[in-house]
């Protein structure tokens, strides 16, 4: 089994590619700096005993993601498991190099874009997706055709909302054309993701309210090695079992209309994925 997890060099990722080594995985690191993935793959050749592979990739430029998605099509013949998991918050408005908000890019776009590239070597091996999704995704209110919310009222928290909406969303349209996708929720971890936030901070210190990166995995590992993977593609998991969704979050007109506006955003065509 060859699993690839982007968002590898740390936290959830880095705590599930040791958790899909240790259930016999080879494991494929994805990340931006390749000295943070190569510290990753000693940890969990060393708990493991599996060393994974590591590729790089910044999901804030097509380009890169487009290039990694090369990559891995021309170093593995089959993907039996792809983990969405590259994540970021951004308190702040910030513009990618290709002109999108940096969250919607890098939470949605590109794992998108990358999904895409990939999907017909995933349903070859008769894989899954999973996506690293989150409870913000119930406060979501998605517009598919304003998805950088350049026409809208900027705030870092509902934009936020709108990507784990979107990951949802992209899961459920995923599952219609017969992929085995499902996205999950993994809690409040304990790791430096959205340093800029207070309400990130607050939580931080309030006890018993964040888990351990082990624990934000342990969904996404059950995802990815059980059958709950694919008997309930489409779905979305929260502490290992199917949980409540807003109904935004599986609309399939808003994920169909989704699903178009991302394929003209990354500059994908129906017609060569089919």
């Amino acid at each position: 089994m060859i699993s690839v997890i982007t968002g590898a060099s740390a936290g959830i990722g880095a705590a599930a590619a040791e958790g899909l080594a240790r259930a016999g995985h080879d494991v494929v690191l994805v990340g931006r700096s390749r000295a943070r993935l190569t510290s990753v793959a000693d940890a969990v050749a060393r708990a493991a005993g599996r060393r994974p592979d590591i590729a790089t990739a910044d999901f804030a430029s097509f380009e890169e993601v487009t290039r990694l998605a090369a990559d891995l099509l021309d170093r593995y013949e089959r993907i039996d498991v792809l983990v969405n998991n590259a994540g970021v918050m951004s308190t702040e408005r910030r513009l990618t190099r290709d002109g999108h908000e940096l969250m919607m890019q890098v939470n949605h776009l590109s794992p998108f874009l990358l999904t895409n590239l990939l999907l017909a070597r995933v349903t070859a091996s008769a894989g899954r997706v999973v996506t690293t999704s989150s409870q913000a995704a119930k406060s979501g209110r998605l517009d598919p055709g304003d998805l950088d919310r350049g026409r809208r009222r900027w705030s870092a928290w509902l934009q936020y909302g709108d990507t784990k909406q979107a990951n949802a969303l992209f899961t459920v349209a995923l599952a219609r054309r017969g992929v085995a996708a499902t996205c999950f929720h993994p809690g409040v971890i304990r790791t430096g993701f959205a340093p800029d936030s207070l309400y990130m901070k607050l939580l931080m210190v309030i006890p018993g309210v964040a888990r351990t990166p082990e624990q934000g995995a342990s969904t996404l590992v059950h995802l990815a090695t059980t059958p709950d993977g694919v008997k309930h593609t489409g779905r979305y998991f929260a502490k290992g079992v199917p949980a409540s969704t807003s109904p935004r979050m599986t609309d399939p007109e808003l994920a169909a209309a989704l699903w178009t506006n991302s394929l003209a955003v990354t500059g994908l065509s129906a017609d060569e994925l089919s």
